[in-house]
């Protein structure tokens, strides 16, 4: 008599797969990974990362095959970066001058005050060295960009909603932990490197100050490019006049 297979809607509550690789999944299957290898190269490429907090069984497959994660994503010209500490991983585009890297990236919206915010938690998550989790509420994150209203408050409060939520539901940057509180993923520190920061801050402290004349409102704000799957091509971002500039922010991430 054949056992009944158990189904697993979740992935992380699966057994690890004990098969040898390149035991076929199904019927016609030419594939040489684990199963749980293949679901974590998936989220891999999904993006924006994986998390050992939030997905713990996928992060064990990842450190248990991590080589053949990094080999699968060498062939399409992606780079694996893993944070042992923080336990995430995310990937990247290849950087090399040896040939020419095709991109794997799609381009996203975002608004001035959508870098703003993401500075403002950087910032917040910087703040707190050696805190293992840093929890926020979204008033004090409100609070610290009041400084770009130049609009409103209503129109202004949806342009601050609506960042709010990219900042949890797309660049997952965010984590409710509680009414009204909110952990900041360790990834944010990744979005924009240390000299972009620097620059980005000189000029929003301009832009506060009224000297750039203002872009707090959201859609009239200036271009910044960041990336929830951070690519060294793409995150090197330029905030022009934001009088004149685009008033949406590029983002790059993996495609799925």
């Amino acid at each position: 008599m054949t056992s009944p297979r158990t189904e697993f809607a979740d992935p992380d509550e699966q057994p690890l797969d004990d098969r040898p690789a390149g035991t076929g999944l199904w019927s016609g299957d030419t594939g040489a990974l684990h199963e749980r290898t293949r679901r974590v190269l998936l989220e891999l490429l999904k993006g924006p990362y994986v998390s050992g907090a939030q997905n713990p069984g996928l992060w064990a497959a990842l450190i248990a095959d991590e080589t053949s994660v990094r080999s699968r994503l060498h062939e399409l010209f992606l780079d694996l970066v893993i944070d042992p500490v923080d336990e995430f991983a995310f990937t990247r585009k290849v950087v090399t001058e040896e040939i020419d890297v095709p991109s794997a990236v799609r381009s996203e919206r975002l608004t001035f005050i959508d870098t703003a915010m993401l500075l403002v938690l950087r910032q917040l998550l910087l703040a707190a060295p050696g805190e293992r989790r840093v929890i926020v509420g979204k008033d004090e994150v409100y609070d610290s960009l009041m400084i770009y209203r130049t609009g409103d408050e209503s129109t202004f409060l949806r342009n601050l909603n609506g960042a709010w939520a990219r900042m949890s539901n797309r660049l997952r940057v965010l984590h409710k932990v509680g009414d009204e509180r909110f952990e900041i993923s360790p990834m944010v520190r990744f979005l924009i490197d240390e000299d972009r920061v620097r620059e980005l801050a000189a000029t929003y402290r301009r832009i506060a100050a009224g000297e750039d004349g203002g872009a707090g409102d959201g859609d009239e704000g200036s271009a910044e490019a960041v990336d929830p799957a951070p690519d060294p091509d793409t995150t090197d971002p330029d905030i022009p006049d934001p009088d004149t500039s685009d008033p949406d922010t590029t983002t790059e991430e993996d495609a799925e």
